[in-house]
């Protein structure tokens, strides 16, 4: 997400090159080989370093799975705000820029990045079997939807849906108060949508999650602006980090893991150190008292 530099028009340096290259081999180092992008990530920039990373490495795009996003529309001079786009025109325009950026023929899998109210579901079910027929997209997921939404596309698209990337970490923790919530006035406040964890996992779709790393909060990022409860989370994520000889990257990625949903972890740093610090997180399972220590404190409060 952070490759190509800003968000903005400016051209790409060649030191940013150089960037994606270090952090290509870092995460291809540690055993990471699927690589997020989508359409809009800094305007388009990030695709377009990928895809002189292949010029300058051929054969390098067959060792990687490359999924990437399109539905968000990012405001344009003379828009009011952002929006949402998932029409047929759209969805085969979007995908035909990412192919042209990456210098691919196909991506792995192509994912619609946030939900459109406006959404015909036939529409997108033709787009996404004439990419599919094509040979451009080979799987198709979704990312920040609810259960009831992937139904509905489901039950237009032959296609199964087989991931679902949604905002999960340490610091996010609203997917895990819902399930909690049935009788629980203290839950009454929480909008992740009840019952999408359950259904993705009864469904096998592949549960990723975005922003993962809650932005370093809990492993080394300036905390005097932070609630007491980020404060005591990342001192206990260091403690168990110092324990079981590991990184505190480690133990943030490993609470997740340790869920049984099989949570995939999609981590958004550039940053080789950082990407090298998260290696061997499957290998750190977190006992039931450690997870559970981590959720509360992190929660600020104890469960009801």
């Amino acid at each position: 997400m952070g490759l190509g530099g800003d968000w903005d028009r400016s051209p790409i340096t060649a030191a940013e090159i150089k960037q994606g290259h270090e952090a290509v081999d870092a995460a291809l180092s540690i055993g990471i080989n699927l690589f997020d992008h989508a359409d809009i990530y800094t305007r388009g920039k990030a695709e377009k370093v990928f895809g002189q990373i292949f010029k300058d490495r051929p054969g390098l795009r067959e060792e990687m799975i490359l999924q990437s996003k399109c539905g968000i529309k990012l405001m344009e001079p003379g828009d009011s705000t952002n929006s949402f786009d998932f029409s047929g025109g759209h969805i085969l325009s979007s995908v035909d820029g990412t192919l042209s950026r990456l210098g691919t023929e196909y991506i792995d899998i192509l994912l619609l990045h946030r939900p459109d109210p406006l959404m015909d579901p036939e529409e997108v079910a033709a787009a996404l079997q004439q990419l599919k027929k094509s040979g451009k997209v080979r799987h198709f997921g979704v990312s920040n939807m609810s259960a009831a939404q992937i139904k509905l596309l489901q039950a237009y698209c032959d296609e199964p849906f087989i991931v679902n990337q949604l905002h999960l970490s340490l610091n996010q923790l609203s997917w895990l108060d819902a399930g909690l919530s049935l009788n629980r006035p203290a839950f009454k406040d929480v909008t992740f949508p009840e019952g999408t964890i359950e259904f993705c996992r009864m469904e096998n779709i592949q549960l990723q999650a975005w922003g993962p790393l809650a932005q370093g909060l809990f492993s080394g990022r300036a905390l005097d602006d932070q609630p007491e409860r980020v404060v005591n989370t990342a001192a206990m994520v260091a403690d168990l980090a110092a324990e079981k000889g590991t990184t505190p990257e480690v133990i943030v990625l490993s609470w997740l893991m340790t869920h049984p949903a099989a949570i995939q972890p999609v981590i958004g740093t550039v940053n080789p150190q950082r990407i090298a610090a998260c290696a061997d997180a499957d290998m750190f399972p977190l006992s039931r008292k450690e997870w559970y220590d981590l959720y509360v404190c992190s929660r600020g409060e104890r469960l009801p």
